[in-house]
Formats: C-alpha cells, sequence, structure tokens
C-alpha cells in the first residue's frame, strides 16, 4: 500500500512539473509579449489576506487565511510581470522553487489559467481562490494589493 500511495504522489508531483515546464516554456516564448501597467492581486471575497502574505502564498509557504484553506492560481498574461514586480524572481527560478516543493514537501504548485478572465473566474468561483491580473478586477472580488 505504501509504495502504491508514493507512486501516486510521484505520478501527481510528475503532472504538475509537467505544467510547470510547460509554463516556464510559454513564459520565456511570448515573455515580452504584453506588459500590463499594474499587477492586482485577488482573492474570493471570503478570504481575509494581507499584502505581506503575497509572497508566502505563491511561493507555498503560506496554504491558511484563518480557517480557509488557500488556493493560489499563476495567471500565464500577467504572469512575467507578477513574478519581476511581486515575487522578484525570473520564470526560471520560479520553476526551479516549486520543482524542489514538489520534490521535498510534496506541495502542489499553483494552478495555470490562461488569462485574466480565466484567474478572476477562479477566485469568484473557488472558496480559498487567489490570483492576479493585469487589469482592474471587478467588485466582487478583494484587491489584496496592486503592484
Amino acid at each position: 500500500m505504501r509504495s502504491a500511495s508514493k507512486l501516486t504522489a510521484n505520478t501527481v508531483a510528475t503532472r504538475h512539473m509537467f505544467r510547470l515546464l510547460l509554463l516556464v516554456a510559454l513564459v520565456t516564448g511570448w515573455g515580452g509579449a504584453a506588459r500590463a501597467d499594474d499587477v492586482y492581486v485577488v482573492c474570493n471575497a471570503g478570504v481575509e489576506l494581507q499584502s505581506g502574505d503575497v509572497r508566502d502564498l505563491f511561493t507555498g509557504e503560506k496554504s491558511f487565511a484563518g480557517r480557509v484553506r488557500l488556493s493560489p492560481a499563476d495567471n500565464l498574461a500577467a504572469q512575467a510581470a507578477f513574478l519581476e514586480r511581486v515575487l522578484k524572481l525570473n520564470a526560471t527560478k520560479y520553476l526551479s522553487l516549486w520543482t524542489k516543493k514538489a520534490f521535498r514537501d510534496g506541495a502542489n504548485p499553483p494552478l495555470l489559467k490562461g488569462n485574466d478572465a480565466e484567474a478572476l473566474a477562479y477566485v469568484i468561483q473557488t472558496p480559498g481562490g487567489c490570483s492576479y491580473v493585469g487589469t482592474p478586477p471587478p467588485v466582487t472580488v478583494a484587491i489584496v494589493a496592486r503592484y
């Protein structure tokens, strides 16, 4: 039984690593395409998160806000600006961080959404959902920070 659960954990980690590698390939290829003026970090209206917690959330160091389990999602369209301005990392270092976390801690990287609309829909529909967008968000979400 133990090896079966380990196989499942390794399979999940492998899938997440594949997604991250795809993400790095896309960001590297399209990194300079569109640069938004601002990056808004947003969460589901039921989440109370401070701007100082954003880095910890997207690097896997923070997984709860009070009793709410946080569920971050990366936004491919705004990721280059987010990584540069907020996390102060490039895509390669971000991938490396999550690769280590996946194998060391069994942690899953943030989900990947393709654009602002997908990221906002995820945040609105997911209790504990958080992401970032390059356009001013609607009032139905909590704006944690603006960079």
